[in-house]
């Protein structure tokens, strides 16, 4: 009921505007209620499961093989998946082979799909800004991967704006390039940015839209073909995005839309050879992928992210709300989330613990606040706790126990929000470090507090992380800001009094940093290093020196 409540106040403040595109177009006449769509969020159950199809060469396809998919808050079967088995790839490998490796557009092949892809995105984003669209994507996000109404409408909400932000002439000035004066006349030489050709995007469950779509049409915008294979749990949440985009004016041709195991599509990646494959996800499948495929990949894999409050307390009840998002929002099922936090001894004199606590306990299931967790489960999770709890020093503050009076299945998690304070010198001690520092993509963190003259301690403990992808750090303190960041390295790091560790929003890049094969998205910079690499053109055509001869051999 709340949702349905949130989702009537949204519908109601949401901006009525229309482009001209859209004139004849009546929203509420659809069947569905949006023209492009082929299930109803509502209906979706045991008895009317909905079903997820292929896209290659241009034409959806479903074959022989269906995956159930489980409702993550009932157990119902309530999804069918057509997946693609190994011996059913070869028309996926066909379709990437039909695209040469200069793409499908580059600054000197078919510059008009800029043009195209600019207006694509300014009908798309602008479908998404619509109240009916906007509430049909975040209804179907939360039927798959549950999270509150308005982290799934948060999603919509940034996928929307990329689209428009990348608008009209804003694709092709993505493909800007320059030029430099040569040695003589007639010569000069312009780089440009190139496309790879053929490519592949594979994205997680935990943002089923937002994800996929950012890099999918940043593959686009620099000329590529992509493969795109979403985790099949959420994975129908992609496929109504892909048919909104074919209504938008997108050629069904340009992308493919797979939906496999993951041997299959590792197989299909060997056999299909695309020339740069972007995969989001753990770091044990991405260091494989990187293996298998020589070095052709971008990534973005897991996030073990810490934030440090500093020696400046300021704004208690905020920060500590803060902290509550960013550990326990989507159910902590977020890359960012916080999964480790150091106080300072200022603020261990604090209430701050105990105002977290009371934030903590405020999430519920009827809300989607707390919910399943879809890739570890409740006995996985109290297990990691109890290892910890064996660790001298170290105890339970809040949360560590199982969910109560609900029907997710066994197979996903289900436990409160949890936070595990192990004493600094202990997370330092190489029998426990590794074990500490295992990233829980649940609601599940890590507490330890330090005093002024271990911050060295605490540099030591981040030095040794592996992945390095965002971080917080609480202070307004110019001199602690300038050493922490002076000695890390994660690429999305917030500084400040209000830095949090998660949010990817449209405006900013969103990525990891220390390792050549980081990833990012969102943004020009992001989408060039990604899809696109440099091409230098040197241009030499004369004239030659009057009365020229030919001169000796060197």
């Amino acid at each position: 009921m709340n949702r349905i409540l949130v989702s009537r106040q949204l519908r109601a403040r949401a901006p009525q505007t229309a482009l001209s595109w859209f004139t004849s177009l009546n929203i509420s006449r659809s069947i569905h209620g949006v023209p492009f769509a082929t299930v109803e969020v509502e209906e979706i159950s045991g008895s009317q499961p909905a079903e997820v199809l292929n896209l290659v060469q241009g034409k959806w396809k479903n074959t022989n093989r269906w995956n159930t998919i489980l409702d993550p808050l009932n157990g119902e079967p309530f999804i069918r998946v057509c997946e693609v088995d190994e011996t059913g790839i070869q028309p996926f490998v066909e379709s990437l082979s039909k695209c040469p490796k200069h793409g499908l557009h580059n600054p000197f092949k078919a510059p008009e799909r800029y043009l195209m892809l600019g207006d694509i995105s300014a009908k798309a984003g602008h479908m998404l800004s619509l109240p009916k669209v906007s509430d049909f994507f975040t209804r179907l996000i939360q039927r798959v991967a549950p999270k509150s109404y308005h982290q799934a409408s948060g999603e919509v909400y940034v996928t929307q704006k990329f689209l428009e932000n990348f608008s009209s002439d804003q694709v092709r000035f993505l493909a800007r390039s320059f030029g430099v004066p040569g040695n003589h006349l007639g010569q000069q030489s312009h780089g440009f940015r190139w496309p790879y050709g053929p490519v592949a995007i594979i994205t997680p469950f935990n943002f089923p839209l937002e994800i996929p779509v950012l890099q999918l049409m940043g593959a686009l915008y620099m000329g590529n073909k992509p493969v795109l294979k979403v985790d099949s749990k959420v994975s129908i949440v992609m496929e109504q995005m892909m048919r909104l985009l074919h209504y938008c004016g997108l050629p069904t041709e340009d992308v493919d839309f797979i939906n496999s195991d993951g041997q299959a599509m590792n197989k299909l990646l060997l056999e299909g050879n695309p020339r740069m494959t972007l995969f989001t996800g753990s770091s044990r499948v991405a260091d494989k992928l990187a293996g298998d495929l020589k070095g052709r990949v971008k990534l973005e894999d897991a996030g073990f992210d810490w934030k440090i409050l500093g020696p400046d307390v300021h704004e208690e009840d905020y920060v500590a709300w803060v902290c509550d998002q960013d550990a326990y929002a989507c159910s902590g099922q977020k890359c960012s989330a916080q999964s480790m936090l150091f106080i300072h001894e200022n603020w261990s004199k604090t209430s701050l613990l105990s105002k977290m606590k009371d934030l903590a306990e405020r999430r519920n299931l009827e809300d989607l606040t707390i919910g399943p967790v879809l890739t570890f489960t409740t006995e996985a999770m109290l297990e990691h706790k109890n290892k910890l709890l064996q660790i001298p020093g170290s105890k339970v503050l809040f949360g560590g126990e199982p969910l109560t009076n609900h029907s997710i299945p066994p197979v996903y998690g289900a436990i409160e929000p949890t936070a595990i304070f192990v004493p600094l010198e202990e997370i330092l001690k190489d029998k426990n470090y590794e074990l500490v520092t295992r990233e829980i993509f649940g609601p599940f963190q890590i507490v330890t507090d330090y005093k002024n003259d271990q911050l060295p301690l605490v540099l030591d403990a981040l030095e040794r992380m592996h992945a390095h992808l965002t971080a917080a750090v609480v202070s307004n303190d110019p001199l602690f800001l300038q050493e922490v960041i002076g000695n890390t390295v994660n690429g999305t790091t917030y500084a400040g009094l209000r830095a949090r560790t998660t949010g990817a929003p449209q405006n900013h890049w969103f990525g990891p940093a220390g390792d050549p094969r980081g990833a990012g998205i969102g943004t020009p910079e992001a989408i060039k290093l990604v899809w696109s690499c440099h091409r230098e053109i040197i241009y030499d055509v004369g004239p030659l020196p009057k009365q020229w001869k030919t001169p000796p051999s060197t």
